[in-house]
């Protein structure tokens, strides 16, 4: 059993981590990587491991750094089964099309750039003037998805089976729970995903779980709290009665599955409070009114609170002024309004999308607001925006930022620190790090002495933190050890398989294959095939 990890290691995007169990692999995500100049060239790559030997593919919830690559995997030979949950599979066609869509227009504007016209391809050599895949390839993908309830065991295989719980983060998001069996070992593996929060607007609270042998999950927020939910929705208001007074706009670049719906939210339920009968609200985004749509049907998924208020009203949410703006024309039209307009427009992080029109017309004027309610990745505008740079590009031009700028922490769809150590009572703290700044996981631990912290470097090798004051770094290629239901059984068992384990083996490389064998007869693989490469099993 083992498990290798080829992307969010160390980072927030591009989630892939590949399982090896009873013969069998199974991918776990296959998203795009987000930000950086260096990501649309990591997008591209080839795949670490053939794309047609992957046997089955477990999608913990539709954000594209999750799902996003997913089409690109059947494009280059992947045919298998992709299991998700209903909700999920509703949210992949609007992602995964728009994802298309993007890629599109992003070859035209290169083929612009290099002075071609049309379609035509143009120089062969540059993989930049071709979309990374098309609407077609997102057919195909669609059609081998499956679709498993939540809280139902399903098997895969023999020697694998799937149950998925609500993780809380969006419409959709699962904290997969892995039963793995070979010969006569049986171990439980869980993976979150991304991880949402406690009391949050809509969706209701993430899963508890009992007991595990291992536990990837993300830890984006691990290593602090967010702003209290009340004191953040506080802030929103006092930001909208500002902007009233100085007679500006409000610009809030949000994600077009979970973030726009929970705003939505927020609005109906402070329209009074907020005296937004004064204001206009768009939805400055096609995929995120699709998305809308797709929330109001999966009811299943609302906290109590949600579900009262969806009886009272016939649509979702209930807001007279609020246009929905499916067309490029009403978006622009957007851009004569000088005051009183509250656009909520994609994307998320302010690479890419509608928002980039409305920055562009707004961020030069000191009395409008700019309101940031989500991560945002290294590389990105918005993360230029939250560090306050006094300048940014937009579409190539510089545009100075006058605007304020607000980050609103407490609206994040991701668990903090508190979040992340309620999940279950049995083994918060060993985990992997997936998403996140470097080192979260780790920071949970002084708060829970005894706790096992594991996190990935930006390498992908597994790194463990601190257990009881020891440190060393272990294999990338993470193997599952026997069950862990208790804190003190845990350190001393990792310690003692890692030093047993070092003790006995001294990898071996083949230049000639990518997998090298140690002498105890574990299997390591090795994120090189050419030129000169380490094991992926360093005892350093």
């Amino acid at each position: 059993m083992e498990l290798e990890f080829f992307g969010a290691a160390g980072e927030v995007t591009g989630s892939c981590h590949l399982l090896r169990v009873a013969g069998r692999q199974v991918l776990l995500d296959c998203g795009l990587v987000q930000g950086g100049r260096d990501g649309p060239l990591r997008n591209r790559a080839e795949f670490p491991f053939p794309a047609a030997a992957v046997d089955a593919v477990i999608l913990s919830h539709a954000h594209v750094d999750h799902c996003g690559r997913l089409p690109l995997l059947v494009k280059r030979g992947y045919r298998g089964p992709i299991y998700t949950n209903p909700a999920c599979r509703d949210l992949l066609p609007i992602l995964l099309r728009d994802t298309a869509g993007l890629a599109l227009r992003e070859a035209e504007r290169a083929q612009r750039r290099r002075g071609l016209e049309g379609g035509d391809a143009g120089d062969g050599d540059d993989p930049a003037l071709e979309p990374i895949f098309d609407l077609e390839d997102v057919e195909r993908t669609l059609g081998l998805v499956r679709a498993v309830p939540y809280d139902t065991w399903h098997d895969l295989f023999p020697g694998l089976a799937l149950r998925q719980h609500d993780a809380g983060h969006i419409l959709g998001s699962a904290s997969v729970e892995l039963r793995l069996r070979e010969g006569d070992v049986e171990r439980t593996l869980v993976f979150s995903g991304d991880l949402g929060r406690y009391g949050s607007p809509i969706l209701r609270d993430p899963h508890r779980f009992e007991g595990a042998d291992a536990v990837v999950m993300e830890s984006t927020y691990g290593d602090r709290a967010h702003r209290d939910r009340d004191a953040t929705i506080a802030e929103l208001g006092g930001i909208i009665a500002a902007a009233a007074r100085g007679q500006g706009n409000i610009v809030v670049p949000a994600f077009a599955v979970g973030r726009s719906q929970d705003i939505l939210y927020l609005l109906a339920t402070h329209f009074e409070a907020w005296q937004l009968r004064h204001w206009q609200v768009f939805l400055d985004s096609p995929m995120a009114i699709e998305a809308s749509a797709v929330y109001w049907r999966h009811a299943e998924s609302y906290d109590a609170e949600a579900l009262r208020l969806r009886q009272g009203f016939g649509a979702l949410p209930p807001l007279d002024n609020l246009h929905f703006c499916r067309t490029a024309d009403e978006s622009r039209a957007i851009n004569e309004y000088r005051s009183h307009a509250f656009v909520i427009a994609g994307s998320g992080m302010c690479n890419g999308g509608r928002v980039l029109h409305h920055l562009r017309h707004n961020l030069g004027r000191p009395e409008c607001h700019v309101v940031i309610t989500g991560f945002q990745a290294a590389g990105t505008l918005g993360r230029a925006l939250v560090d306050r740079a006094p300048f940014v590009r937009i579409h190539g031009m510089p545009v100075r930022v006058e605007a304020q700028v607000h980050t609103l922490g407490g609206l994040s769809a991701h668990g903090d620190r508190a979040a992340l150590t309620g999940v279950g009572d049995f083994l918060i703290g060993l985990g992997v790090e997936q998403p996140g700044e470097f080192g979260g996981i780790a920071r949970l631990e002084p708060e829970n002495p005894g706790r096992i912290g594991i996190g990935i470097d930006f390498f992908g090798r597994i790194r463990q933190f601190r257990i009881h004051g020891n440190h060393f770094t272990g294999c990338r290629c993470m193997h599952i050890g026997r069950r862990l239901d208790r804190f003190d059984d845990a350190a001393g068992l990792v310690l003692a398989d890692v030093a047993a384990h070092r003790r006995r083996c001294a990898p071996s490389w083949s230049r000639r294959t990518s997998r090298s064998t140690c002498p105890s007869g574990t299997r390591f693989a090795s994120r090189r095939t050419r030129g000169p490469a380490r094991s992926s099993c360093p005892v350093r």
